[in-house]
């Protein structure tokens, strides 16, 4: 059997963090052929959905160095280009581009909701992830969240900043912290208020800042809306934002809650893979369009959750396979 990737290009990937090259490596060791290709490869005819895609073997980590893998300096081989019947030829499909969901990410998405309705398992469903933005999903449990603004109003925003007193600002097709400010009361919040919204061409979210965050942020793992792990992860020093992973974190009922709240809500759009960011007991993000962390937390504490999301797809695929090889729609 064969597992498709469809990822950025391998020599942006990080091996030693990367959730991608994680889902790979697992892959390869549960038997499945691991192919890649980016989404410009793929392409529909006649109804079929076909990828430009080239096989990868994925090198063994040695030792893992806290949340780092260490890995060989050419951490893969791959094979020559075929272009192959996505439905035909695949097991599982691993949709794994970074954000933002741009019209390069859509498109693929579009072109692999065929593959979907064939049968194939994608991972997260194409569907579900235009159906639930990842960065205000979250608006619709208000009750879980901090205070939350999202708008393009920079005297909107200012306000808000003034009310609270500290705000983290974040752009909505934001990702891996990029653009993310910490504004406070002061002369300075109008000016920054007013680039990070393009002088009110664009929504930005504001979010009361949750001073808890020196005390960690959680990310928790959730497998078809179940919790399936949980990490700390800590501010770097001399920045606000979060940092690598460092510790097991203990799920508690406040977590509890939130993945109540929200599992249902993920299994019915498909989405099996999610990271939920989560700092005292509120939610902060839902992470669905190229989940990350499984990797580094499977370094750090000697988990496997890069496993269980190839098992489950495993699983999936064969109970959906009849007697003949053919897979059910």
């Amino acid at each position: 059997m064969k597992a498709l990737f469809v990822v950025d290009p391998l020599d942006s990937l990080d091996p030693a963090v990367d959730a991608s090259v994680g889902l790979m490596l697992a892959a390869q060791r549960h038997g499945l052929e691991v192919w890649v290709c980016g989404p410009e490869q793929l392409r529909a005819a006649d109804g079929r959905v076909l990828g430009a895609a080239r096989p990868v073997e994925v090198d063994e980590p040695r030792t893992a160095r806290g949340p780092r893998w260490d890995v060989p300096r050419d951490w893969c081989r791959s094979g020559p280009d075929a272009l192959l019947d996505v439905a035909a030829e695949f097991a599982q499909v691993h949709l794994r581009i970074d954000p933002p969901v741009d019209a390069r990410y859509l498109h693929a998405t579009y072109l692999l909701d065929l593959v979907d309705a064939g049968g194939v398992p994608v991972t997260n469903r194409p569907a579900g992830i235009r159906a639930l933005h990842e960065k205000l999903v979250a608006l619709r449990f208000p009750e879980l969240c901090p205070e939350t603004l999202v708008s393009a109003d920079p005297a909107e925003l200012r306000a808000f900043v003034a009310r609270v007193g500290t705000a983290v600002v974040k752009p909505v097709d934001g990702f891996a912290g990029r653009d993310v400010w910490l504004l406070h009361d002061d002369d300075a919040a109008a000016a920054l208020v007013g680039s990070a919204t393009a002088a009110g061409q664009r929504h930005v979210i504001a979010q009361a800042y949750l001073a808890d965050v020196r005390d960690g942020n959680k990310r928790l793992f959730l497998l078809d809306g179940e919790l399936v792990g949980a990490v700390l992860r800590r501010p770097d020093a001399g920045d606000f934002r979060i940092g690598m992973p460092c510790t097991a974190a203990a799920p508690d009922a406040a977590d509890a809650r939130i993945v109540a709240a929200l599992g249902p809500l993920l299994r019915a759009h498909g989405l099996t893979v999610a990271g939920l960011d989560v700092i005292a007991g509120r939610l902060i993000e839902v992470n669905v369009t190229c989940p990350g962390g499984m990797h580094k937390t499977d370094a750090l504490l000697g988990t496997d959750l890069s496993g269980a999301v190839v098992r489950r797809l495993l699983h999936r695929t064969t109970s959906t396979t009849n007697p003949e090889g053919r897979r059910s729609a």
